[in-house]
């Protein structure tokens, strides 16, 4: 009657043939790991971790047979180090959404003496908690978004239009005329007299002043 108690005893979590931790804490966006050992005797079985339920090996996240290396699927990763009996499980990018309770396991074959077929997994429960993203970050991404982004946006703008084109500038200070002349400065043509007394008493031609700030138009 000993059968029935092995097959009790491999069956429980947490049994000594396999263990690790029985919770696992990790933080939004982060990452976590779970070390499984086993006995020797298990070296050569197929190691999987799965969320649970676990429906034999169909609904395993990931699984290795220990001569791979690291198998990796999507965001789970499992890797066998055969030499100190252990397998470690990682989960990266870690959301709110991972959290629950999975399964450290081995597909267990039973070949001991006189024993044939399968035998229950061995494995034991792992409960996950992810932690939401601590306050700080939550600040910072919010400072990001409302904040220094459109200052960011401000200043390229200032930048902008300091360095704006120079004809853009003068374009609204030459304006062509009605007639389609460029603009010019008014000029004024002084004339004191027509005729203009000499220091003999005689007369001189009429002379004709300019001011300084005039220009003729349409030269």
């Amino acid at each position: 009657m000993w059968l029935p108690s092995a097959l009790l005893l491999l069956s429980v979590p947490g049994f000594s043939s396999l263990s690790g931790p029985s919770t696992v804490t990790g933080t939004e966006g982060g990452s976590l790991s779970v070390q499984c050992r086993y006995e020797e005797k298990y070296k050569a079985f197929t190691k999987y971790w799965c969320r649970q339920p676990c429906l034999l090996l169909w609904n395993q996240m990931v699984e290795t047979r220990g001569s791979e290396g690291e198998v990796r699927s999507g965001r789970v990763s499992i890797v066998d180090h055969s030499a100190d009996f252990t397998f470690t499980v990682t989960l990266e990018n870690l959301t709110t959404d991972d959290a629950g309770k999975y399964r450290c396991g081995i597909a267990t074959i039973l070949r001991e003496e006189g024993l044939n077929g399968f035998l229950p997994d061995l494995f034991f429960q792992v409960q996950v908690f992810v932690s939401p993203r601590s306050l700080p970050d939550r600040v910072h991404f919010l400072l990001l978004i409302f904040l220094k982004v459109p200052l960011l946006l401000i200043m390229l703008s200032a930048v902008l239009w300091v360095n704006r084109p120079q004809w853009a500038i003068c374009g609204k200070h030459s304006q062509p005329d009605d007639d389609g002349l460029q603009p010019s400065l008014p000029i004024d043509i002084l004339s004191r007299d027509i005729t203009v007394q000499t220091r003999e008493g005689g007369t001189s031609a009429p002379k004709l002043y300019f001011s300084s700030h005039f220009i003729a138009k349409n030269l």
